[in-house]
């Protein structure tokens, strides 16, 4: 659902990089269109990121329903898709980051990951990709 307009998402990115940053990991970069964010970050590899993104999304949704009491309907999805990026890609994946919103009035997000998927020949079935 598009529940992420500029004004949340000027608040909820910083947010979200504190959750990240108590966790012990390093927010690179986040951004987003109004229905999903990107987030490049460092973890820790004997952390889980699974849990990780558990936390980020609890937290971010309680703090989203106490601040915005009108979006008392927002939830992120179920899942989320995770992938390494090289060092020497760190630009190309910032730039990427900071122009989702140009980047998805072209593509929208499903379309984009399922291409995503096929391109680095992740095999998936779509009917358990989105809810």
């Amino acid at each position: 659902m598009p529940w992420i307009n500029v004004e949340i998402a000027e608040r909820l990115q910083p947010y979200i990089g504190g959750i990240i940053r108590a966790e012990k990991g390093v927010l690179i970069a986040i951004g987003g269109a109004e229905d999903h964010l990107h987030i490049y970050l460092s973890w820790k590899p004997e952390g889980s990121l699974s849990d990780l993104m558990r936390i980020v999304k609890s937290r971010s949704s309680k703090w989203m329903h106490e601040t915005y009491p009108d979006l008392s309907e927002f939830a992120w999805q179920e899942g989320y898709s995770a992938f390494s990026v090289s060092k020497s890609q760190e630009p190309a994946v910032r730039r990427y980051i900071a122009q989702q919103a140009q980047h998805h009035a072209k593509q929208d997000f499903k379309e984009e990951l399922l291409l995503l998927f096929r391109a680095h020949g992740v095999e998936f079935d779509e009917k358990y990709v989105f809810d």
